[in-house]
């Protein structure tokens, strides 16, 4: 194209080796399992604090920062991950990220100081970032068009899975051990898998060479960390605090300096242009709503459990496991994946994320004053992100050529931290302005509902207060619901007018993927077909 930064030419080659690998479903489940040890660790550790706390001699400071080391540094490194994954070899990497992941572990489980923990907790998030992204492109690689839709909808489910069993495998284990049993359980899967993909997985990279592009980790890391830890911290230290504005501003200048270096460096990490197709924008705008309708709804069910419904953690546990167990279901069965050609991915993801909203204010309306209208409201959600998350990554990773793959990975690992995050701290703003509205008189100030209940002197005040609270958290979920809704619209618009506009490839053995022809989109060439040494 005139004017274009010089690049390689484009192929449809199909991702995976020709002819199906024998071994492919025994693959997934190794990956899936690696990949739920990750998902694990996002989660396990929030019910081990007061161990933490007693044993190791934490502070609020030190337990936090043991918390959010590992989310901060996996979602820094997801871009520059999938960049190494294409460039090195998604196997090689595969493996790194299982050895690091290990040895951390250990180092976590060994650790003798809060300030060991923390970065231990660190070392393990190199090996998640790894890990997120190089399953994903794996599994784009072994599997063709017509089993990838299900093999995404598994690997999509571990997700759920690893949010729902995170707190009640960590509550099993702190029953009958001590608080480094929850990072000692990570060893024999790291050894299983790496066995595993040592033995079983093919070796597939980038063979255009590019030239690491250092600059662009940096500025992608310093962005990423900086807007991850201003949502980690915001909900704690106050959205106007000093800290947290300027972590976000650090974060949004670093984003901003990685977008213009990405445009004119030759061989950019991340090629900006492909936010002009609209195939891609689509998919990247559901995923970040599907995220933040997940995110936000976890953070918002767990709170009405406990402080509305009056359940213990590991009771309140219990019951969001249907949500999980749900999607596990349509996912493992196929029924997403037999839906999806039949929907197309526009129809799949609207209908996806229309349920995930109507199961939100299901729960809202129905499930203020007992555990039966949440049920409701938790399966209903299940089938909608059964339907729309294996969509969505199928979407964002079919709109990146395959030589791409890793940073495709690394794309939509990073939209559901965003997202995530980002569901938590709106939604919980909306709950916190709404709630604070509405507290009585004898209240008026107190910043959360154990603050509130404090002030309180009688049974009528004390109902007054957790019947704010409980309004609260419907607005809330009525708020997360529109916008879900809202996005799932805005997604499938997108995905339909870049199927008739023809920005979708016609079929190939492979889903569509945008060259240097399609919205100014540079290309890359296909990987290469043969195992790479």
């Amino acid at each position: 194209m005139p004017g274009a930064r010089t690049s390689p030419v484009a192929s449809t080659a199909p991702l995976q080796p020709p002819g199906r690998n024998a071994a492919r479903w025994l693959i997934l489940g190794v990956i899936c399992l690696a990949q739920l040890t990750v998902i694990l660790d996002n989660t396990v550790l929030n019910v081990a604090i007061p161990s933490l706390t007693k044993e190791l001699g934490a502070t609020t400071a030190d337990v936090q920062w043991t918390i959010s080391a590992y989310s901060l540094v996996q979602s820094g490194l997801l871009l520059t991950a999938g960049n190494a994954a294409d460039r090195y070899g998604r196997k090689k990497m595969l493996a790194i990220g299982l050895a690091l992941f290990g040895v951390a572990s250990l180092g976590a489980a060994l650790a003798q100081s809060p300030a060991q923990l923390i970065a231990a907790r660190a070392g393990m998030g190199i090996g998640g970032a790894l890990l997120v992204t190089t399953t994903l492109a794996v599994v784009m690689q072994i599997f063709d068009d017509a089993e990838r839709p299900k093999a995404i909808g598994i690997w999509s489910s571990v997700n759920s899975l690893g949010f729902a069993a995170g707190p009640l495998i960590g509550g099993a284990l702190l029953d009958h051990f001590w608080w480094g049993s929850l990072f000692l359980v990570n060893l024999p899967v790291a050894v299983i898998a790496l066995l595993a993909v040592l033995s079983l997985v093919p070796e597939s990279k980038n063979p255009s060479g590019d030239r690491p592009d250092l600059l662009g980790a940096l500025l992608s890391m310093i962005g990423m960390v900086g807007v991850v830890y201003a949502i980690i911290t915001g909900p704690v230290n106050g959205w106007t605090s000093a800290q947290v504005l300027l972590s976000a501003a650090v974060g949004v200048v670093g984003l901003a300096a990685f977008a213009l270096w990405e445009l004119h460096v030759p061989y950019p990490m991340l090629d900006m242009h492909f936010f002009r197709n609209r195939r891609f924008i689509g998919a990247v705008s559901g995923g970040i709503l599907v995220a933040f309708g997940m995110g936000g709804s976890i953070f918002l069910l767990t709170q009405h459990l406990q402080f509305v419904l009056g359940y213990g953690p590991l009771e309140a546990g219990l019951r969001m496991a249907p949500l999980a167990v749900t999607v596990i279901l349509i996912n493992f069965t196929g029924l997403g994946a037999r839906l999806m050609p039949r929907l197309g991915t526009p129809g799949t993801i609207v209908s996806g994320m229309s349920l995930l909203a109507a199961g939100l204010a299901a729960i809202s309306l129905l499930g203020g004053h007992g555990y039966g209208g949440m049920l409701t409201g938790l399966i209903v959600m299940g089938l909608g992100v059964a339907l729309a998350m294996p969509a969505m990554a199928n979407a964002i990773m079919s709109a990146i050529p395959p030589a791409k793959a890793g940073v495709g990975a690394g794309v939509n690992g990073t939209l559901m931290e965003f997202g995530q995050g980002l569901g938590v701290a709106v939604l919980g703003a909306v709950l916190n302005s709404r709630f604070v509205a509405l507290l009585p008189v004898v209240a008026a100030g107190a910043g959360s509902l154990p603050a509130a209940l404090a002030h309180t002197r009688t049974d009528a005040e004390r109902s007054a207060v957790q019947d704010a609270f409980a309004t609260g958290i419907g607005t809330s979920q009525l708020v997360g619901a529109a916008a879900v809704f809202l996005g799932g619209l805005l997604a499938a618009l997108l995905l339909r007018r870049a199927e008739r506009s023809g920005q979708e490839a016609e079929p190939t053995g492979q889903d569509a993927e945008p060259t240097g022809r399609e919205a100014g989109t540079p290309s890359v060439p296909a990987p290469s077909t043969a195992p790479a040494e």
